[in-house]
């Protein structure tokens, strides 16, 4: 990539530059929403007005008569966090290529972990929206492998070890496609049986795509795909073009994440941990404003209360 193909980067002191108050977070925010024109996000109405002071709410809907504001109908509704606080944790998220832990968030929002957590936990939601769908599928050269997710049974405490082995026992498994030079698409799997992962296969990569594996026995006989493997057991890691280095280089920042940031995922919300890395990923290319308009065109019709996000 050359420089003049180098996506554009926002330091700290020019974000602040751009959004040096509360006022002009909220005019973003609007602007991003309502290119258009300010619309009513209960009846969709164009026929709004402005309150004075902006009390109890900015506008107020002339035909369905209810008050709403940029928040409303999206992942920030109902948060008394300010605008200016949301766009920053967007934009720290967006530089931590590793991500950031709730405990140096909150340090740096001037606000709890609790809610630092509960931030970021619903902005990653947001970021669900981007997996490619169903029809979407990857093509091209398609690299596959499989990984565990969790902490070593021999660190853990002796109530806690499921005496069942070692390797990936107590760990979560993680399958996950990468188009060569494109996009990644990651999710949470219970099994490595073969018709979990050809079942993968099958959701998210188009038929005659060359698809790169190790040599794991499930991956065998598959149909419909120009497969190769290459033989990790034996030393073999590259075959031609058969390899699984973009994969492996993904699943190696992942687990820096897990290991040197977060030091801990909860099963319940692994899948939005491993989509915060395979949203980054597949948004590379873009600057950071352009990161940030994406995560926030995501975010309409994707609010998550806190009781819908511990009780999932």
């Amino acid at each position: 990539m050359t420089n003049a193909e180098k996506p554009e980067v926002l330091s700290l002191y020019d974000f602040f530059k751009k959004f040096p108050s509360e006022e002009s977070a909220r005019l973003y925010f609007e602007n991003k929403r309502w290119a258009n024109g300010t619309y009513c996000p209960h009846c969709g109405s164009y026929g709004v007005s402005e309150c004075v002071n902006h009390k109890p709410m900015p506008y107020r809907c002339k035909d369905c008569r209810k008050h709403f504001s940029v928040r409303t109908g999206t992942t920030l509704e109902a948060s008394r966090i300010p605008l200016q606080k949301w766009l920053m944790a967007i934009y720290i998220m967006t530089t931590a290529r590793k991500g950031i832990p709730s405990t140096q968030m909150a340090r740096e929002l001037g606000i709890t972990q609790k809610s630092a957590w509960f931030l970021a936990q619903r902005i990653r939601e947001s970021w669900l929206s981007n997996q490619p769908e169903n029809n979407d599928k990857l093509d091209g050269d398609v690299e596959v492998d499989e990984t565990y997710i969790g902490g070593k049974e021999s660190n853990k405490h002796a109530n806690k070890k499921l005496q069942a082995g070692r390797g990936g026992v107590g760990k979560a498994i993680v399958i996950g496609a990468v188009k060569r030079g494109g996009k990644v698409i990651t999710q949470v799997i219970e099994n490595t049986r073969a018709p979990t992962l050809k079942g993968f296969i099958g959701q998210h990569i188009a038929t005659g795509t060359n698809v790169y594996t190790d040599s794991f026995t499930a991956y065998q006989n598959m149909q419909g795909y120009n497969h190769a493997t290459v033989n990790h057991s034996a030393g073999e890691y590259v075959r031609g073009q058969a390899h699984t280095n973009g994969i492996e280089s993904f699943w190696a920042l992942l687990k820096r994440g897990y290991y040197g940031i977060f030091h801990y995922m909860s099963f319940k919300h692994l899948h939005r941990y491993i989509n915060e890395f395979s949203f980054r990923h597949n948004t590379a290319s873009l600057g950071t404003m352009a990161f940030i308009d994406a995560t926030i065109g995501n975010m309409n019709n994707r609010r998550l209360t806190y009781k819908r996000l511990i009780n999932a």
